[in-house]
């Protein structure tokens, strides 16, 4: 494991902040939680809009004594928390402000292994492989499309307070460790965010610096392949190899179990139509049977998780966006809408119409889903489902 003093020594060149690389040197992440220093960030961004936050902390059912040195907080309770300091500040695009604070310092080891990979690519698969060590909340996924790639972030719990707001400040991360890794002027192609158009798109549009795309099915940064075979200047194998054995060390006193891992698994892939026990069997190199019986072992079944991976992402897609029932059921691989009606029923006990009704932010102004209509923000146009920056 690498030690601190080499550690220090190799990220002394990164400037004052540098220290905070080593904030989870030795401290594994339980799961369903998120490191504290997000929660530091938020209270931040919460002093800036002249909100006191402690009142909010409380709120969200955080204990205050997390500041007092704790490591990590529940990755659900910094959702409310966000929720309540995006309607209290009036600050819709609240997520983003925290997103976009991140830099790969304050990623701690995963921040030092992606700056000392050799490609960019490299690097979002580190992040991929290992965001566990920071954030066991949430997934990231990076696609490859002939020429487009396709990088997600996906909160493991879709429909808690606050998901799509992680989503937004998800997005917000990923773009900051891009332009780090790839130039302060890198952009991507276009934007997509599993949230209803605000009034105002100029925040998104000003810093992300590309077209949006509200009312999507999953949060993503789309953006040619080209970039993940950038070199990154001045990265050291050395110390990549000591920070992935240090993270593997993390890793491996936190174990995940297999039912942990197909739920994430089953999150980032539900909207790509790929949640199939066969497939999840040839890459876990073990035929279904094997599969079947593991996760028996473990007190569940594959269509028990891919049921519960559709109804989450349901549930988020109906209270976050304005998508109609046809494009839900399609987003979620269903025949048609009816059968995920049908299916919607069975797992909750009431209709998608009915439970949007009761479940939606608010004064959100919402279609009845059975006229197959978007409804639009005032003077939004036909710029709902596409919005070009300012």
């Amino acid at each position: 494991m690498i030690s601190s003093v080499e550690l220090r020594t190799k990220v002394s060149s990164f400037g004052m902040e540098s220290a905070r690389y080593l904030d989870d040197a030795g401290q594994a992440l339980p799961a369903g939680f998120i490191h504290v220093n997000v929660l530091q960030t938020i209270c931040t961004v919460l002093v800036e809009h002249g909100t006191d936050p402690d009142d909010l902390v409380t709120e969200a059912g955080i204990d205050p004594r997390v500041f007092g040195g704790g490591k990590f907080v529940p990755f659900t309770a910094v959702g409310r928390l966000i929720a309540l300091a995006a309607d209290r500040t009036g600050c819709t695009h609240f997520g983003l402000l925290i997103g976009q604070r991140t830099t790969l310092t304050s990623l701690g080891l995963i921040g030092l292994l992606m700056r000392n990979s050799d490609t960019v690519g490299n690097a979002l698969r580190a992040l991929e492989a290992h965001l566990c060590v920071r954030n066991r909340g949430a997934a990231v996924g990076l696609g490859v499309h002939d020429d487009i790639a396709v990088l997600t972030y996906a909160p493991h719990e879709p429909e808690a307070k606050g998901a799509a707001h992680h989503a937004e400040r998800g997005l917000a991360k990923t773009t900051n460790l891009l332009r780090a890794l790839c130039g302060s002027e890198w952009t991507p192609l276009e934007v997509l965010l599993p949230r209803s158009m605000p009034h105002d798109i100029s925040p998104y549009a000003g810093f992300f610096r590309a077209p949006i795309r509200f009312d999507e099915q999953t949060a993503a940064l789309v953006f040619p392949t080209k970039h993940l075979a950038e070199r990154i200047a001045d990265a050291d194998p050395a110390v990549r190899q000591r920070v992935e054995d240090s993270i593997r060390q993390l890793e491996a006193a936190e174990p995940s179990s297999l039912t942990d891992e197909l739920r994430q698994y089953l999150r980032t892939e539900v909207t790509r139509q790929r949640c199939k026990a066969e497939r999840v069997a040839r890459l876990r190199l073990v035929d279904r049977r094997t599969l079947g019986r593991r996760l028996k072992a473990e007190g569940t079944t594959f269509t028990r998780l891919a049921n519960e991976a559709q109804y989450r992402v349901a549930k988020q897609l109906l209270a976050d966006t304005r998508m109609d029932m046809t494009q839900i059921s399609v987003a979620l691989n269903f025949s048609e809408p009816a059968a995920f009606t049908h299916a919607f029923r069975r797992w909750s006990g009431t209709t998608p119409s009915a439970w949007r009704q009761v479940n939606q932010p608010t004064g959100r102004r919402t279609d009845v889903e059975s006229s197959g209509t978007r409804t639009r923000p005032a003077g939004a146009g036909a710029e709902q489902d596409k919005a070009e920056p300012a």
